[in-house]
């Protein structure tokens, strides 16, 4: 699986951007999906995951009620609606994609595949 997320950009604090990460391959529909983010001289942090179909989501504390994630898998695609920005939100946000769903998602490390990051950078 081969992932590419698009969607970042300069956004003022309190606006709102949507991040699409499309996959390739035959089994995305089968992974689960999710989206991390690397603010500078930090460690690379847990955003949110969605399983393959759909029927929960999972979020990092930092941005429950603010973000959602979805996922299209007639279009392979996931999505990150960010809303409510404030400027610690700024950072690189990857996403990745993972065979379980599940506390697996709290250790970045452990992810089968990553996609290049896209830039996020909320001005106050």
């Amino acid at each position: 699986v081969q992932l590419q997320a698009s969607g970042g950009g300069l956004v003022q604090a309190g606006g709102s951007l949507r991040l699409s990460c499309a996959a390739s391959g035959r089994t995305f529909s089968s992974y689960a999906m999710g989206w991390f983010r690397q603010a500078p001289g930090k460690e690379r942090e847990f955003v949110a995951s969605i399983p393959w179909n759909s029927r929960s989501t999972d979020y990092g504390d930092s941005v429950k009620g603010r973000f959602t994630i979805s996922r299209d898998n007639a279009k392979s695609t996931v999505y990150l609606q960010m809303n409510s920005l404030k400027p610690e939100d700024t950072a690189v946000y990857y996403c990745a994609a993972d065979r379980f769903y599940g506390s697996n998602w709290y250790r970045p490390g452990g992810m089968d595949y990553w996609g290049k990051g896209t830039l996020v950078t909320v001005s106050s």
